[in-house]
């Protein structure tokens, strides 16, 4: 493990400078990561790019949960294992790769993961429903690439405010190019409340988190990733937020898990000018 944690501090040396140059991140809270002591910083999910943001925020070696596909590719997998990342099997309730983790916290170490489960981007089989049961004209190679930078989150959401009659058909169509300019013009005829949309900008949470810290008697650090990523792009925001303990109810724990990213996302946007 010892000279997994090197390559890791010698990858954040080498990689962390070109990152900020390339993506020009700007973090908030970083003082917030505490020193020592075992903590999960854990946030939403947006891009593959995500952990970086952590990464270079503090000095502290952090040992991320990451899916098992990318240790089955051998042109990655390397990277992944010399960074001391755990593979985490997502067809099923993985319990190696729980243990593996709770063992990095008893340890007093720092864990990073994303209680979404999953980026929330809209995937190609998730796309291929919605194009299949509204029977889309366009070929679907055409579609995806129109829809695919939708949350999966407003997705789901503005289905159902379809299936309550809140929108129509056509405007859940003539608008899937961009969900989320669609649920912000719900906020302005007061079809929908801005509660209502930040209540939706992540997916649910899974559970591991708030488990694992409870388990170990870690702390939970939150942050908020908005933006987007490309090259020297502005706007790439990161709100690290306070970190907290879990009590003995996991679900009132992951609902205030919940709620401080919730929290740290729309204040993100509220200083970005949205």
């Amino acid at each position: 493990m010892a000279e997994r944690m090197t390559a890791y501090k010698i990858f954040r040396t080498i990689l962390g400078p070109i990152y900020k140059f390339w993506y020009r991140p700007k973090i908030i809270g970083a003082e917030n990561i505490p020193k020592e002591g075992s903590i999960l910083v854990v946030g939403n999910h947006v891009h593959i790019m995500d952990q970086c943001n952590i990464v270079i925020a503090t000095k502290r070696c952090l040992r991320y949960m990451a899916k098992k596909e990318y240790f089955d590719n051998k042109k990655v997998a390397w990277f992944f294992e010399s960074c001391g990342c755990i593979p985490v099997d997502r067809s099923k309730k993985d319990e190696e790769a729980t243990a593996s983790a709770i063992e990095v916290l008893k340890n007093h170490q720092a864990l990073g993961l994303f209680p979404e489960g999953t980026r929330n981007a809209l995937k190609e089989e998730r796309a291929k429903e919605i194009y299949d049961k509204y029977e889309m004209e366009e070929d679907f190679k055409s579609f995806y690439k129109r829809v695919k930078k939708n949350k999966t989150s407003f997705v789901n959401y503005t289905e159902e405010l379809l299936e309550k009659e809140i929108i129509t058909k056509e405007e859940f169509l003539d608008n899937l190019s961009d969900l989320d300019l669609l649920l912000r013009d719900l906020i302005s005829f007061r079809k929908i409340t801005e509660d209502d949309y930040y209540e939706h900008v992540l997916l649910p949470f899974k559970f591991g988190a708030v488990s694992m810290a409870q388990k170990t008697n870690s702390y939970l650090v939150p942050y908020a990733i908005t933006g987007t990523y490309g090259f020297r792009k502005k706007g790439l925001l990161i709100r690290i937020g306070k970190p907290f303990l879990v009590g003995d109810d996991l679900a009132a724990a992951n609902e205030k898990l919940f709620y401080a990213i919730k929290t740290l996302y729309k204040e993100n946007e509220k200083n970005s000018g949205k």
